[in-house]
Formats: C-alpha cells, structure tokens, sequence
C-alpha cells in the first residue's frame, strides 16, 4: 500500500506481524542490518515539507502501519495490513534478540528513562544482552558529529538491534544514517516505546487502542503539543481517502 505523492510517497511493505518478524529473523541469522519505520498520519503530514525526512524513509527497509487511519486507508484501497504500533514491538523484538543472543542497544530519550527501560526489558526478557544505553543531547542533529560517534559506539559494542527514540523525523533520518554506517544493526524507530516503559509516559489505556482512541488519550496528556498535530492529520484524511479509492 503507497501513501503520499510526489518524492513524499511511501509505501508500507510488511503487511503483518509474521512477516515482520520473519523478515527480521533472517536478517539477524544472515548478519545483515535494517531500518524499520512505523508509519503514522503525522509522519504523512511532514513528509511533503521535508525532503531529509522523505529522503530517510526511502532508505527505510522495512515499513510497517502504526495507527489505524494507516491499516482502514489500505483496507479501502483493497489491502490486508495489520496495526503494529513501535511501542508494541518493542518487548517482541527484545525476546528475539535474546533467543538469537542478539546484543541490543538503546539510543534517545534521556539517561533517567532508559534506565527505565533497561531495567524493564530485563525484566521482561531475562538474560537479553543490553550494551550500550545513549542519550544524546538537546539539539541532536541526526547526521552531525553526535551522530558519527554513537555510529562508532555502536559497532565498538557489537550491537545488533538498536532501538531509536528520538522521535519523528530526528529517528528516521538517524536511522537512514547509521544503517550506512553499522551494516549488521537494526535499527527501529519506536518513538515514545522506551518513555512507556521505563514509565516517564502513560500509554493510553488499553480499551482506548482498542477503540483507535490512543490519539484522543495523547491530545488530552498535552493538548498544546498534540492538538496542532492532530489537527493536520485530521485535515490530509480527505485526500489520503481519495488516494486510497483510486487505488482500489
């Protein structure tokens, strides 16, 4: 399913959970690296104004449909897509790692919540090996020097899963960077993930996904960062739903 137009189209290429973590599976067996992007509305809102932020989901290798006007678009242009939140991958990818003794590193945020999280996916995934933990400074330029030095980090300590919480579009362009840069990591752009578990966040309640009403939670936590945004995503629905009839 493409979303978009112009150099902005992106196109969600793994349509289910299965697929997703058979695609990843064999990349850590094969020692080979990727960059996973979770494909949201706000994402689509920023991509026609930023051609760094098109440029890195271009380069993403595996795209994947988080929220549900992502999966209800595909299904009205006639495609299967299953929802696959990166807060909900998370854990998942972790008992992976482990079971494939895939050393793992955590990289945005701040020291306090990955701590957090550290000690949770511990907790959760006994015996995972977690090497490196980074929070880059306010200011993070993605492709900068910081940038290059979490790369060197990150092949100095044998990572091969890397989680990336820096938010949109700072984690996709990062991603698209040190992909080039670390050939056997895997990188994936989980956003708020590691803030939800280590507990600096609360997620929405779970009868509130359940509902597709996380994005109603999220304005009413911090309504001046989140109301503007919604209030774009809300405006391109119209013409992403004419994208999707034509291409049924």
């Amino acid at each position: 399913m493409k979303y978009g137009s112009g150099s902005a189209v992106v196109e969600v290429n793994v349509p289910s959970r299965h697929a997703l973590f058979q695609a990843v599976r064999s990349r850590f067996a094969q020692g080979d690296g990727f960059a996973l992007a979770t494909l949201n509305l706000d994402h689509l809102t920023k991509l026609p104004s930023d051609p760094d932020f098109a440029e890195a989901y271009r380069a993403q290798d595996l795209v994947v449909a988080d929220g549900w006007p992502i999966v209800w678009l595909a299904r009205l242009a006639g495609h299967r897509l299953k929802l696959m939140p990166g807060s909900d991958l998370v854990i998942p990818l972790t008992e992976l790692a482990r079971e494939m003794q895939m050393p793992v590193a955590l990289v945005g945020s701040s020291d306090a919540a990955l701590a957090g999280a550290k000690a949770a996916l511990e907790a959760c995934a006994p015996g995972v090996d977690i090497v490196l933990t980074n929070a880059p400074a306010y200011g993070f330029d993605p492709t900068g020097t910081a940038a290059t030095d979490i790369c060197g980090m990150l092949q100095a300590s044998g990572a091969r899963l890397c989680f990336i919480a820096l938010g949109a579009p700072k984690q996709e362009i990062f991603a698209a960077f040190a992909r080039q840069r670390c050939r056997t990591v895997g990188f994936a752009s989980i956003g708020a993930g590691l803030d939800f578990l280590s507990g600096h966040q609360v997620r929405a309640p779970k009868i509130m996904r359940t509902l597709a009403l996380e994005w109603l939670w999220r304005a009413l936590q911090s309504p001046a960062r989140m109301v503007p945004r919604y209030a774009k995503c809300f405006a391109i629905l119209p013409s992403l739903t004419r994208d999707a009839w034509r291409q049924r």
